[in-house]
């Protein structure tokens, strides 16, 4: 092997172990046992990758040890701010250092010295013996480790590449001259993260000036006259914690430890350690990338030990067979897989059907339209017999494609994918891991296909139809399990009365769709493209220069660097600085630029999300755009669409409010008619607290923003100014959200005090309020999870954790889970109200859109009356409150006249 070729990759433990925890947050990964596998997934899916992508032959993975360090000893508070290690973050640590010694590879740890200084030891010995090195971490402070041989690899973000960083990258990115400048610039600026002191006030850009202009701390303190006022003041107070800090951020090459970088040659991968623990932690993905094929079909563990009876019917005989026997059967599983096309303009590839454990008949269907119709229709006496129960996985598409072909789904109908959707609201509900987990039968996802396949016949040529079969098998098994387990819970209620009904609701909606006025989006477009260009000029007139407008790093130079807008500033972990919309937002005040870049931003996001994408989504078929509702998405209840997505078409602006004229009835004896719930969530936080003083206001049908208002500035009601009121309101839905001082304060753009001061007022005025959100808290505490008005659960298993960030969401979750999910429960019995007065009335007017808390309707004129009062009289009644619910309608051409 040349020098060239010896490569040695080292790994910083913690730091991608954190990284892939936390990136995880907000939709952590469990098993079926409960055990939260976000950090050992993002770890390996990450180290597959490396290993995948650069194939290195030398390769360690150094940990942090337990205790103290070398630091520590130096400085006692070094680092001592940081919170305890989340519990779930702590149990995965055993099971990834298994993993990394199954996969052949060396764990290193070295008593009294952190993973930096073992990393910077073994990088420095690689060097000597030849190795190119690159050291795997998000963390600057190794920038200082860089030469000709080693080399940083900072893992990509959000789907970003990888970067690697030479000597010029770091002399780039920090502005100096020589690598170890990169020990002064950290020792001027400190670490908060790891309580290095630093220099109070100095920050990344003054501390890069510094060290450029007299080349070290040392330079820096030799020439401190030539110094000015507050600077020169605090580096002379701050001399000693300066150079500790020195110290402290320097990385020490000398580790005690015999290792070298010709030790860390990879070695086999041990299947018997790896297997086990795939096993245990569902790490099926991760297995099919580590083993070959033969290994992959040892994984996969089966129920099925008797034979079963999987057959394809290929014979007008077998197929009459097949009917005599679904006409006996009280219950059957239906079971479709598409190829090319869509539910809107084809049939599926194959109907399966099973009416017994170990049982599947699958039948492949004509591909002329008219012939697999006729196939179809045999069936229909089957489909629409009211006393036969089906059971499906997702029966939503089922119902559309089969009214295409004359058929309705009469029968009753068990939804696996919903009822698993109810039960664990915050898990997959793919059919992999409902299976796992009701079953324990292990289902390995099948190649070159979007639905997933099993493996029960991997050397048969119809393997595919046979899998395909077995998934209707299983979805057989799986109803009675997951009935028991909806009765046991007490769930069984809200899946048979809210979310099984509003399953035909949304089928309705789909298969309606909504018109779209393409020539009003493409003269939205051209508008839109003349003013995107009258403001890149007006921005690079004010910058000075033309640049890359939607480049967060050449932003972020023309906005710190040159124009020096906020002094303050500092470079985030990527190296750059932060230009997100809540960065900008706080800096408009600051200069101009600001603001039309806000608004450019804007401008670009509707032409490309909204006035360019929504005709990509017309169906040739219908001409029409047919938005896929998710009913098994939010944690919530709440519904999401998507294809497109229409939950996020904005509002607040008039451009934004623009992009609602486009959206019409196509036929002109139809209008668009809205009906949109009045403050819901503010109405159930008055409710569910019962706050006399929210109650009172919305008894009295005050407007609750001016009246809040009102209270806690200490106005009459007639003298709130539209600002006071602005305020209220946004602590009124801010609180709902959990919503602290600080982040009222960024919101409102007002100091932090003010907003404390907002925020005690407001707990000042409505107790209540702030005694349900404690109790709430409590009530998770003991039970793990909350739940809505109609039994709506949401699971928090991290509201017990000692780690602050962790629990903190889980307690903003057992807040605000209640509230969101009451008014999901709320708008889709409405929905199913309304659906079936629309049925039992015979009008011609039908629903087409849900929004959040809005309903829109293809009204036909001569119903306008009789649709307003028949939805007034759903949404406000469904349910009984201790306040009232209000709703608002309006009627148009398209959906922007109509709300």
């Amino acid at each position: 092997m040349t020098n060239e070729e010896k490569k040695l990759y080292l790994l910083d433990a913690y730091a991608l172990i954190y990284r892939s925890y936390y990136a995880f947050i907000n939709n952590p990964r469990i098993t079926t046992t409960g055990i939260n596998t976000s950090a050992t997934f993002g770890f390996f899916n990450f180290l597959l990758e490396l290993l995948e992508l650069e194939k290195p032959t030398h390769l360690a993975v150094v940990f942090d040890p337990e205790g103290p360090t070398f630091r520590h000893e130096m400085y006692p508070p070094y680092k001592a701010q940081r919170p305890p290690m989340p519990e779930d973050l702590k149990k995965s640590v055993p099971y990834i250092k298994r993993i990394i010694e199954g996969l052949g590879i060396k764990s290193i740890v070295v008593s009294g010295f952190e993973a930096d200084d073992v990393i910077g030891t073994l990088a420095k010995r690689g060097e000597k013996e030849g190795f190119q090195v690159y050291m795997i971490t998000p963390d600057k402070d190794y920038a200082q480790l860089v030469s000709e041989r080693v080399f940083m690899y900072k893992p990509g973000r959000a789907g970003n590449k990888s970067e690697v960083w030479g000597i010029p990258e770091v002399l780039d990115h920090f502005g100096i001259e020589r690598v170890e400048q990169v020990i002064d610039i950290l020792g001027l600026m400190g670490d908060t993260a790891d309580n290095v002191p630093g220099c109070d006030g100095v920050g990344p850009k003054s501390a890069a000036t510094l060290i450029y202009k007299y080349g070290s701390i040392e330079g820096v303190y030799q020439h401190i006259d030539e110094l000015k006022g507050k600077q020169k003041e605090r580096l002379l107070c701050c001399r000693d914690t300066v150079f500790l800090s020195k110290e402290l951020v320097t990385i020490n090459t000398e580790v005690p430890t015999e290792v070298k970088a010709e030790d860390l040659v990879l070695g086999e991968i041990q299947d018997a350690v790896l297997k086990p623990i795939f096993d245990e932690l569902e790490l099926f993905s991760l297995a099919k990338r580590v083993f070959t094929i033969e290994h992959e079909e040892n994984l996969v563990e089966t129920i099925h030990s008797e034979e079963v009876d999987y057959r394809e019917i290929t014979t007008v005989a077998e197929r009459d067979e097949l009917l005599q026997q679904l006409k006996k059967a009280p219950e059957y599983v239906l079971n479709v897989i598409f190829g090319d096309g869509t539910i809107y303009n084809s049939y599926p590839d194959y109907l399966c059907f099973s009416t017994a454990v170990n049982t599947a008949c699958y039948l492949r269907l004509p591909s002329a339209k008219d012939k697999a119709e006729e196939v179809i229709r045999l069936f229909k006496p089957i489909l629409e017999d009211k006393d036969k129960t089906l059971i499906s996985n997702d029966v939503k598409d089922d119902i559309i494609w089969l009214r295409r072909a004359g058929v309705e789904i009469l029968n009753k109908i068990f939804d696996v994918k919903i009822a698993h959707y109810v039960l664990q609201p915050d898990s997959s509900h793919e059919l992999e891991r409902i299976a796992l987990e009701m079953l324990n039968y292990r289902l390995i996802k099948g190649d070159n296909t979007e639905n997933p396949q099993l493996s029960l016949f991997p050397d048969e040529d119809s393997k595919k139809d046979k899998d395909f079969a077995e998934r209707t098998d299983i979805l057989f098994r799986l109803k009675g399990k997951l009935e028991e387990a909806l009765q046991e819970v007490g769930l069984y209620k809200l899946y048979e009365e809210i979310e099984m009904p509003l399953v035909s609701v949304l089928a309705d909606m789909e298969y309606e769709g909504v018109a779209i006025d393409k020539a009003a989006l493409d003269e939205l477009s051209e508008d839109l493209k003349i003013r995107i260009a009258e403001t890149e000029k007006i921005i690079f007139e004010m910058a000075g220069k033309e640049f890359n407008i939607s480049s967060p790093k050449q932003l972020g130079e023309i906005l710190f660097d040159q124009m020096n807008i906020d002094p303050g500033n500092k470079k985030t972990k990527t190296g750059q600085y932060s230009t997100s919309e809540q960065v900008l937002s706080k800096l408009e005040d600051a200069h101009p630029i600001v603001g039309h870049i806000l608004n450019y931003r804007g401008l670009k996001k509707l032409l490309t999300t909204y006035a360019e994408a929504l005709p990509t989504y017309i169906d040739p078929a219908t001409g029409k755009i047919h938005t896929h509702f998710n009913q098994a998405e939010a944690a919530t209840g709440r519904l999401s669409s998507l294809n497109p997505n229409l939950q996020n078409i904005p509002i607040r602006t008039a451009e934004g409010r623009n992009i609602r004229k486009a959206f019409i009835t196509g036929d002109p004896d139809y209008g668009f008619f809205s009906a949109d719930y009045s403050q819901v969530e503010l109405r159930l936080m008055a409710h569910l607290s019962g706050t006399p003083e929210l109650i009172n206001a919305f008894l009295r049908g005050e407007d609750v923003h001016a009246a809040t208002a009102s209270k806690i500035y200490h106005v009459p009601l007639e003298e709130v100014t539209p600002e006071m009121r602005r305020r209220a309101k946004t602590a009124n839905f801010g609180i709902i959200y959990g919503i602290s001082a600080w982040g009222l304060a960024e919101r409102l753009k007002i100091s932090r005090k003010e907003g404390k001061e907002l925020i005690d007022g407001y707990f000042a005025l409505y107790p209540g309020v702030k005694r349900y959100m404690e109790e709430s808290v409590e009530k998770a505490r003991k039970k793990g999870y909350v739940e809505t008005i109609m039994g709506r659960r949401r699971y928090l298993r991290d509201i017990n954790s000692r780690n602050a960030v962790v629990r903190g969401v889980a307690e903003r979750n057992a807040v605000n889970a209640p509230i969101q999910g009451s008014a999901a429960d709320i708008i889709k019995k409405a929905m199913i109200c309304i659906h079936q007065k629309l049925k039992e009335r015979g009008l011609r007017s039908k629903m087409i859109l849900q929004v959040h808390d809005e309903l829109n309707f293809k009204c036909h004129h001569e119903e306008v009356e009789e649709l307003k009062n028949l939805v007034v009289d759903c949404m406000e009644h469904v349910v009984s409150l201790s306040v009232p619910l209000t709703v608002g309608t309006g009627y148009g051409k398209s959906w922007y006249e109509a709300h």
